[in-house]
C-alpha cells in the first residue's frame, strides 16, 4: 500500500519538478545582468603596467568587470572607439552620456539602442553615477557575445578552450595602461544524472511522511523531516551569501545590503525553512502545513531559481562548480521532499478526521425507544 501511494502521489509530484527544472534551466542561464551560470570563465590576468591602488576583478560569474580606485587619481576606462567612457574618481564614479559604449553595456547582451547624439569624437559630458569609486561594467572585450560558438569549441565542445586574451585600455592619470584578461570555455556538465538525484532524493525525502502519524515511528520522521528541512535552509542562506560575493558584495554592510536588496526571496525562504524545521523538530502536531509550504517555496525561491548551475559550468558564486552544484541539488532535494512529505501527512490526517467523523454516534439513532403500556 506505500508504495502504490508512493507510486500515485510522489512520481506527478516528481515529474512537474523535474519539467519544471528543464524548463527554468535555459530561461535563467540568459538572465541580463546577474547571469545564473555560464560556460565561458572569464579571468583578469592584471594592469600592464601595475598601478598601485588600483584593484580589478570579475564579478558576477564573469558578466561584469570591477574596477576600485584607492588613490587620489583619476582612473578613466576608455570605449570601444578609444574615447572616455568611464571615470573612477576619488569621489566617485562618472560616466560619459556622449560614449557609445555607456549604453551598449548596460546589459550583458549589448542590445540598449545607442542615442543618435552618442558620438565617440564628441567632447565628453560627464555624469555622476555613484559616490564611491568603485565600478562595476558589462564590457564586450571580455565576453562572448555571438549566437554560436567560437570554431574551436564548436569542433571540440568536451575540451577546455583559450577563446582569447583580452584587453581594456585605461588611463591612470595621463598614463595609458592595460586591464588584460583571458576568455575561456569551460565545458558544461551533464545536467541529466543531477536532476535524477533531485527525483530520487525526494522521493525519499517524501517517503517519510508516510509514517503513521502518532506512532514512534512518526514522530522520528516529523523530527527527521525537520532536520533536513532547516539544513536545506541553511545550503539557501550559503547560496544567497555566495551569489551576493560575487556580485561584488563588500564588507558587512555591504553583504546585508545585497542580500535584502537582491537575494531577498532566496534569503526569506531560507530562513523561513530553518523556521519551519525547527518547529517540526519539535515533533508539534501542526508542522505538517508547515513543512509543506516552507518546503515548496525553498525549492522554488531557492532551488529553482540557482538550477542553472546543474547544467552550467561556471556558476555565479565564488566557489568551486562541483560543491555548488551539490548544495543547489540538496536545497531542491529538502524542500520538493518536505513539500511532499507534508502532503501526505496531510492527507493522512484529513482521512483519519474523516473516518473518525463517520465513526462518531450520531445521538439519535441510539436513542432506546420508549415502550408502550
Amino acid at each position: 500500500m506505500i508504495r502504490s501511494l508512493l507510486l500515485r502521489a510522489g512520481v506527478p509530484l516528481v515529474g512537474a519538478l523535474v519539467a519544471l527544472l528543464a524548463t527554468a534551466v535555459p530561461a535563467a542561464a540568459h538572465g541580463a545582468d546577474a547571469p545564473n551560470g555560464s560556460d565561458y570563465r572569464v579571468g583578469v590576468t592584471g594592469l600592464a603596467p601595475t598601478v598601485d591602488g588600483v584593484d580589478v576583478r570579475t564579478v558576477e560569474a564573469g558578466a561584469r568587470l570591477e574596477l576600485r580606485n584607492h588613490t587620489d587619481r583619476t582612473v578613466t576606462v576608455l570605449g570601444y572607439s578609444g574615447e572616455p567612457y568611464l571615470q573612477v574618481r576619488p569621489d566617485g564614479v562618472y560616466e560619459n552620456v556622449r560614449s557609445p559604449a555607456t549604453y551598449l553595456n548596460r546589459t550583458v547582451a549589448g542590445e540598449t539602442a545607442v542615442p543618435a547624439d552618442a558620438d565617440p569624437t564628441a567632447a565628453p559630458s560627464w555624469q555622476r553615477v555613484t559616490n564611491e569609486p568603485v565600478v562595476r561594467w558589462h564590457d564586450q572585450r571580455a565576453l562572448w557575445r555571438e549566437s554560436s560558438p567560437p570554431p574551436q569549441v564548436g569542433a571540440a565542445p568536451d575540451r577546455e578552450h583559450r577563446v582569447r586574451d583580452w584587453v581594456v585600455p585605461l588611463r591612470d592619470g595621463e598614463t595609458a595602461v592595460e586591464l588584460r584578461g583571458t576568455l575561456d570555455w569551460v565545458p558544461p556538465p551533464d545536467p541529466y544524472p543531477w536532476w535524477a538525484a533531485v527525483a530520487l532524493g525526494t522521493l525519499a525525502v517524501g517517503a517519510l511522511g508516510l509514517a503513521p502519524a502518532g506512532t514512534v515511528a512518526g514522530r522520528r520522521a516529523l523530527a527527521g523531516l525537520g532536520a533536513l528541512l532547516a539544513v536545506g535552509g541553511l545550503a539557501a542562506v550559503a547560496v544567497a551569501v555566495g551569489r551576493a560575493l560575487d556580485a561584488g558584495a563588500d564588507g558587512a554592510g555591504g553583504l546585508l545590503v545585497a542580500l535584502l536588496t537582491g537575494q531577498t526571496w532566496a534569503l526569506i525562504t531560507g530562513l523561513g525553512a530553518v523556521a519551519a524545521g525547527g518547529w517540526a523538530l519539535t515533533r508539534h502536531a501542526a508542522a505538517d502545513f508547515g513543512l509543506a509550504l516552507a518546503g515548496a517555496c525553498l525549492a522554488l525561491f531557492a532551488g529553482v531559481t540557482n538550477a542553472a548551475v546543474l547544467a552550467r559550468s561556471v556558476p555565479p558564486l565564488p566557489w568551486p562548480a562541483q560543491p555548488v552544484r551539490v548544495v543547489v541539488t540538496l536545497i531542491l532535494v529538502t524542500g520538493a521532499g518536505a513539500t511532499l512529505a507534508g502532503v501526505f501527512r496531510l492527507h493522512a490526517a484529513s482521512r483519519a478526521v474523516a473516518e473518525a467523523t463517520r465513526r462518531r454516534p450520531t445521538g439519535i439513532g441510539h436513542l432506546r425507544p420508549e415502550r408502550a403500556g
